[in-house]
């Protein structure tokens, strides 16, 4: 009876053994073998991952595929606590493209006009106000978003000699200093919408972030934008709104 004893727990210290050997590896980066890894794994669809290589495995029907369906149109993100403020800035531009827009910029599947809607921007006001506690705080996040959306064509300074224009891919890119007869309604649909050879951003950039980069682009104008006295009143001011009546289409 004790031989048999001895010979199943000399027999299960052999199998455990074996094991807690096989369960490692000898890279160091490695957590070894995984016992049951969809307890800790999620097995989910998740969105925006590329599901063609899973595992080490590839599916070259699935490569660079989009996992997350188109969300429906005119949804918004969730935002919940949010103020109603904040909410707004994710709403649809309450202005529409004109309806050439769909042939000349893509843009198919939007509600469109037939109305020159950048003439009306002209009377657009930027809703995200500036001032002197939340001045350094928007010029700084929109620098990131230039530099990162925009520097590209229009250069560094806002000149319009960015390195795509330098390399002959582009042309006709205009100098931001010379655009002052511009509104911010006009610059903001300019960069939601696409004006000449400039693509629609709509898509990669929300509202609020384009009002962001509206206020960065004035200072390329006005060296003193953005800067205030210690009364906290601007030391440049905001562009007026443009009489949309007296400008030529």
């Amino acid at each position: 009876m004790k031989k048999h004893l001895y010979s199943i727990l000399g027999f299960s210290s052999v199998a455990f053994s074996m094991l807690l050997l096989g369960s490692c590896k000898s890279d160091a980066d490695s957590s070894g073998f995984e016992y049951m890894p969809d307890m800790y794994r999620s097995p989910a669809i998740e969105a925006y991952v590329d599901y063609g290589e899973v595992r080490g495995k590839q599916n070259k029907d699935l490569k660079l595929a989009l996992s997350a369906m188109t969300p429906p149109k005119n949804t918004i993100p969730y935002m919940a606590g949010k103020d109603s403020a904040e909410v707004k800035f994710m709403l649809p531009h309450f202005r529409k493209p004109n309806v050439a827009f769909r042939e000349t910029h893509g843009l198919y599947g939007f509600d469109v006009s037939t109305a020159d809607e950048y003439l009306l921007a002209a009377n657009d006001k930027n809703p995200l106000t500036l001032n002197a506690k939340n001045a350094e705080e928007v010029l700084k996040k929109g620098k990131e978003l230039f530099t990162a959306m925009c520097q590209h064509c229009h250069g560094e300074k806002g000149d319009g000699n960015g390195p795509m224009v330098a390399s002959g891919a582009y042309v006709g890119v205009p100098n931001y200093a010379t655009l002052t007869n511009l509104s911010d309604g006009q610059i903001f649909y300019s960069i939601y919408y696409g004006k000449g050879m400039m693509g629609s951003h709509g898509s990669i950039l929300n509202k609020k972030e384009i009002w962001t980069l509206v206020h960065y682009v004035r200072q390329f104008q006005n060296k003193d934008y953005g800067k205030f006295d210690p009364t906290g009143k601007p030391m440049a001011l905001v562009s007026a709104p443009v009489d949309s009546t007296k400008m030529k289409p």
